[in-house]
């Protein structure tokens, strides 16, 4: 239980970067919200990678390339599906991108992330 706390408040932090990131780029910087949407969930990304390993998962492993390589499998899928779930809902749904965004990195963050990062990344 104890590491799934962990993981949730890495996750958070993560978050935080990776929304901080978006509205910056598209509030200040009037990117296109999928481009602010990428570029915070690659921000979110490597903040939640460094927690998780040193921190949530406490890994001994060595070789770090080796989970660098699996991570960037994982969070290519957390990348897709982020991506992808932020469009339909925005797009078809027409909830503003903030809240789609929202309600997409939960669902994926508790659904999907968790369990690659503690089942195949930081075995």
């Amino acid at each position: 239980m104890a590491t799934f706390v962990k993981a949730q408040v890495a996750s958070l932090s993560a978050s935080i970067i990776d929304f901080l990131t978006t509205l910056v780029c598209t509030q200040v910087f009037h990117a296109w919200y999928l481009l602010g949407s990428v570029l915070g969930t690659t921000a979110g990304g490597i903040v939640n990678f460094m927690m998780g390993r040193n921190w949530v998962f406490e890994s001994r492993e060595r070789r770090m390339h080796i989970q660098v390589f699996k991570y960037i499998l994982v969070w290519t899928g957390n990348l897709l599906l982020t991506t992808a779930g932020v469009f339909l809902v925005t797009h078809y749904l027409h909830v503003n991108y903030i809240l789609s965004k929202i309600i997409v990195s939960c669902t994926v963050g508790t659904g999907y992330n968790f369990l690659m990062q503690k089942k195949f990344v930081f075995i």
